[in-house]
């Protein structure tokens, strides 16, 4: 089978039911336009991810003939002036091409192209270049930039083309090409560590943060990357707020114009909830799509999902009972919580997706939710809740989806009494089956998993914990990486702004913004430690104090 136009309509339309992609990528954000050769790349990366999904999709030399560019303008990578034979969107196919084969001169190109003539007819190339006119273009009528993206996107159509089976002309550079000298020491100096940093901080920025938008009115006086500057530098410092930090700003960045703290906060609050998220899951998405490309990344993983908190709310919440709501530790105290999904074991711990949680709102909601984006944006095999998702219902709706969970359970009447008789007999595992009743006969199969506690204070039944899966004690051992989200929840409070508005919105973006500056940490952390010593290390070698200080250079300031 070939690539048809009935194939191509299917992949375009499963690239427009997904939520979480933006194709054409310079209509999602005014940081793009029809010019923006990050968009042209990022657009790519779209397109080749589901591409060679299609069965009728094997074939790199397809995906360059087929590619829509007719919305690319290449004018302003253009350094020629004069009339040519050969249009700049031709030229594009023709290189990305040379670059798919790994051809070092161009008569190899022509060779090829001579001896396919139904590629030159999909190519609308009529008379094949010659071998000079392809020197030139490339050397001269090209410019640098066009030139580097040619040779990423090519890199990307291998990567994606490979991940999915098809068979590439050759084997695709796995190790993100961010410096030009290859790193022999596998323990490199602190120097060359920020070096390789500040370049990947450079790139990641300008990925991702594209991914947000104030849906502001063309011509505005203050560019909208300084929103997005202001709000990283609002992260930058501990419990910093908008009037505050836009104070600072304006002395220490180098923008002409910034924004005003009200005018900040007026602009965030006429974001909506699900704008955010839809916003947060693009540049998620985006950074997910550099990492992926590193043998190091884990695609397929365990998840964890958790809900956390913001500080107690100690002020009148009257108009806000349902979102301001009680602590998890059933206290007489108030807070916002924020539910989120976040890779964790193996995998770099990237916060996937981030919801609010209002009253009234289930857990099996909230987890249905979060798992729908995660599966979007990766393949999930397992999920680590805590106890307080500890519900049959929830346990049923995985199965069903045949994912596997480690889940504590609240010890019960029968769970004591048995933990009691697992004490007196001196046995430091168990594991039984059972069913929990779902309603008008219906029943979830599980199994509990008794475990002793080490050192543990207690002398009674508490000495143990319960857990229930659907995969037997095997999947046991991997609960203990749950506890990285609660490390990660830590450091993205540390990246929060600070705010006494109850605006719900307003403190959503705040958390939400702050997952992104975690995830781009610890997705800088993974490029960086490939790229110096070959191989990825779950302790990260990159400090989160490391990558503000970067960012806050990609802001304009010191």
């Amino acid at each position: 089978m070939v690539a048809s136009c009935n194939s191509q309509r299917i992949v375009f339309r499963r690239i427009a039911q997904k939520s979480f992609a933006e194709w054409p990528a310079y209509d999602s954000t005014p940081l793009y336009d029809r010019s923006s050769l990050a968009a042209l790349k990022e657009d790519i990366r779209t397109v080749a991810s589901t591409w060679f999904d299609h069965q009728a999709h094997h074939s790199v030399d397809e995906f360059v003939s087929h590619y829509p560019v007719a919305y690319v303008q290449f004018r302003p990578h253009d350094r020629y002036s004069g009339a040519t034979r050969y249009e700049m969107a031709q030229l594009f196919r023709l290189f990305l091409l040379k670059e798919l084969h790994g051809w070092t001169h161009e008569t190899a190109l022509v060779t090829y192209l001579t001896h396919s003539p139904e590629l030159c007819e999909r190519l609308s190339i009529e008379t094949v270049p010659d071998q000079s006119t392809l020197w030139r273009s490339w050397h001269e009528r090209f410019t640098q930039e066009l030139r580097e993206t040619i040779e990423a996107a090519a890199r990307i159509i291998l990567i994606k083309a490979q991940d999915a089976g098809v068979a590439v002309p050759r084997e695709p550079e796995r190790q993100l090409p961010f410096s030009g000298d290859e790193q022999e020491e596998s323990d490199p100096d602190d120097q060359a560590l920020l070096d390789e940093a500040a370049s990947i901080t450079d790139h990641i920025s300008h990925v991702v943060f594209p991914a947000f938008s104030l849906n502001r009115d063309n011509g505005c006086e203050i560019h909208e990357n300084a929103y997005w500057d202001l709000q990283t530098h609002l992260g930058l410092r501990e419990r910093l707020a908008a009037n505050e930090g836009a104070r600072s700003f304006v002395y220490e960045s180098t923008r002409d114009r910034t924004p005003l703290g009200h005018a900040h906060r007026d602009h965030i609050r006429d974001l909506s909830i699900e704008q955010i998220r839809e916003m947060y899951r693009q540049a998620v998405t985006r950074l997910l799509g550099e990492a992926a490309e590193t043998e190091e990344f884990f695609r397929a993983g365990v998840v964890a999902i958790d809900i956390t908190e913001g500080d107690p709310f100690t002020g009148d919440r009257t108009g806000h009972e349902n979102e301001i709501i009680g602590t998890k530790e059933k206290t007489d105290e108030y807070a916002y919580q924020w539910a989120t999904v976040q890779l964790v074991g193996n995998a770099v711990p990237i916060v996937l997706d981030a919801r609010p949680v209002r009253k009234g709102e289930t857990r099996k909601e909230i987890v249905e939710d979060l798992l729908d984006s995660a599966e979007d944006l990766v393949h999930v095999d397992n999920v680590l809740m805590d106890r307080e998702f500890d519900s049959q219902h929830i346990l049923e709706m995985l199965s069903q989806r045949g994912l596997s969970y480690v889940v504590p359970k609240r010890m019960q009447t029968s769970e004591k009494a048995q933990a009691k008789r697992l004490l007196q007999r001196g046995q430091d595992r168990y594991e039984t089956d059972r069913k929990l009743h779902l309603g008008k006969n219906e029943w979830h199969e599980t199994t509990l998993i008794y475990r002793r506690k080490e050192d543990s204070d207690h002398d009674d039944h508490r000495q143990y914990s319960v857990f229930m899966s659907n995969r037997g004690s095997g999947f046991l051992t991997e609960y203990g990486y749950r506890w990285e989200i609660e490390s990660g929840y830590r450091s993205i409070k540390r990246f929060m702004a600070a705010t006494t508005s109850k605006d719900f919105g307003l403190r959503f973006f705040y958390f939400a913004f702050a997952c992104l500056l975690y995830s781009i940490w610890r997705a800088v952390d993974l490029l960086v430690q490939v790229e110096l010593t070959g191989g990825y290390e779950h302790s990260p070698i990159v400090t989160s104090d490391n990558t503000l200080t970067l960012l806050k250079k990609e802001t304009g300031i010191g």
